[in-house]
This record gives C-alpha cells, structure tokens and sequence, in this order.
C-alpha cells in the first residue's frame, strides 16, 4: 500500500514511519519543512519527503487536493485540529483511499464518571483541545455513518518517549518535579494525591495506526482509546519515581487551588487541565479489534524518558 502520513517527523511518526516501511508500504512523509525525524533509523532513506505548509495550503483550499494527488491507499494525519481541516481532507479524498486515519485525544472523553473509560461511554469534553478534537472527530464517523467514507479515530493517552518531556507527578509538564523526587525534596501535591493520569509510549501509539491499518475493516467507522493498561495516580507516581533515585517520596497536600496557585505560572493551566480530567481509560477495545497490545507500563515508558532526559542533559537530578 501506498501510504501518506502527515505530520511524520514528529515523534509519533518517527516510530510510525519505520514500522509501515518494515511491513512493506510505500511511504510518502508530509512535514512543513525539511526537519528531520526525531528518531532516526536507516529506513527513512527509502520514505517520500514531500514539504508542504498545511496552513498555507487550507487557507487557499488546495490541501485536500495536494495530499490526493500523492496517490494515496491510506492517509494517516497527525495534525489534524479542526473539522474544516478534516472536510478538505474527506472531499478531496473520497472514493479514492481506504481509509483515513485521524490522530485525536483522550480529552474527547471529558470528565470520567465511570473509570476506566470505554469508548461506549458518553462523551462530553470540555477545554477548546477536547472539544475540538470530539468534533473533528464527530465528523469523520459522521461521514462514515452516513456517506460510508472509511475513517478511523485513534485516541491516545499522554505521549511519552525518548527525546519527550512527559506529564509529570505535578499533573503537567514541570520537570522539576523529577528533580524534586530524585534529590528527596518536598514536592508538592493536590488533595490525597489520588487524581490519575494516563500515559502511553510513543511506539505503542505507532503500533496501534500500524494495526488499525491492517485490520481495517475492523477500524473503520471506529474510535479507539490508545493507551497503556493501567493510569497512575499522582501520589503513587511520584512514590514511585522517588524510589528510582534511592529515595522515599516526600510529599505534602494542598488543597486544589491553594496547591494550583503554588505551582509556576507556565504550568498551571496544564495543570489543572490535567487534574480535572482525572485520566482512567481502558484499551480493550483496540486490544479486541486491533489486536493492540501495547509493550510498556505507563512508569515503564515514563521511565525510558526520565532516562534520555538524564542523559541527554535536560535533567539535572
């Protein structure tokens, strides 16, 4: 197959790209600019690099009609942020691929009521990410149901990966709070600290498109939560971190908007963002369909990325 992946070169797609090229596809990468992929690996000698700024692109409506022209099986886009960008997308190329790929959120979700969260369960996000994802996503299944268009929605979890800074113990992406854990410092938490996040490795992510790829006649018209089997409360994430250095966690609680407003200015949107999404969701069905199984732990993943960071320089613990 011949297949298009926009957004390739970020770190999603610098584990998909290799994983379709080792499965035989013919892959063609659109980026805005000739960045290179964030892991590199010999197979990318043999990808498509097309540049292409989407933004210029839509505004002068010939998007759709560029990736068409790519003479694509499938399209795998990464960036996707609003139903507008999705119609070029779905009328320039319907009846002409199999299958249109969308990368969406767990956010689509909202708040959960009943964790972990299933995709039979009702959605009603909030925040302008959520909502717009919900209704990129909304229309591409839309578009499935009622003009049988192929598209598939995969909803992943908090990314994390060698070269990522992942959602921390603090709920967001202050990566003091590793420093804090790894020296034994008081780090601060909300409530009891039972408020949950739920990460995901990069390359499981790629796994998941990978499989939803071949085994599209499950996909299509389907939504999927991608994720690790298991979310993480902050208390006992950052118990955890804390015995990676040697150390016992040593924590105090604040009440939400006492601890909020202690927080760095830059990190308190995120922040409460992610604490009020209180993230639990389940895989099975992507387990049940794509036949996804995904190889780290949520602390597994986080874990190989403290690591780079460490080593990279970008975590002085």
């Amino acid at each position: 197959m011949r297949i298009v992946v926009i957004g390739g070169t970020g770190h999603v797609g610098s584990y998909l790209v290799p994983r379709l090229v080792r499965l035989g596809h013919e892959v063609v990468v659109i980026s805005r600019g000739a960045r290179e992929p964030y892991h590199p690996d010999p197979v990318w000698d043999s990808v498509e690099r097309v540049a292409m700024d989407r933004a210029k692109e839509e505004a002068a409506g010939t998007f759709g009609a560029r990736v068409r022209d790519l003479r694509p099986d499938a399209v795998v886009d990464m960036l996707c942020f609003a139903p507008a960008s999705a119609e070029q997308l779905v009328e320039a190329l319907r009846g002409r691929v199999r299958q249109l790929l969308h990368c969406g959120t767990i956010w689509v979700h909202g708040c959960p009521a009943e964790p972990p969260v299933t995709e039979d369960q009702r959605c009603d996000p909030f925040g302008e990410y959520g909502i717009r994802k919900y209704e990129v996503q909304s229309y591409l299944l839309g578009q499935t149901q009622r003009q049988g268009f192929p598209a598939t929605c995969l909803n992943p979890g908090h990314i994390v990966g060698p070269g990522w800074e992942p959602v921390s113990p603090v709920a967001c992406h202050d990566m003091s709070a590793f420093v804090k854990l790894a020296r034994g410092e008081e780090l601060l938490l909300p409530d009891l600290g039972m408020e949950t996040v739920h990460h995901v490795h990069a390359d499981d992510v790629a796994q998941a498109f990978t499989n939803a790829i071949s085994h599209w006649s499950s996909a299509v018209g389907e939504a999927f939560y991608v994720v690790s089997r298991s979310a993480l409360t902050l208390r006992g994430y950052a118990e955890t971190v804390a015995s990676w250095f040697g150390r016992k966690a040593n924590l105090r609680f604040l009440p939400f908007e006492e601890w909020l407003a202690s927080m760095p200015e830059q990190h308190r949107w995120s922040a409460r963002a992610h604490v009020e999404h209180c993230s639990n969701f389940s895989c099975a069905k992507a387990e049940r369909l794509l036949q996804y199984s995904p190889r780290y732990t949520s602390l597994e993943a986080v874990r190989e990325s403290v690591n780079w960071l460490i080593e990279h320089g970008r975590l002085e613990v």
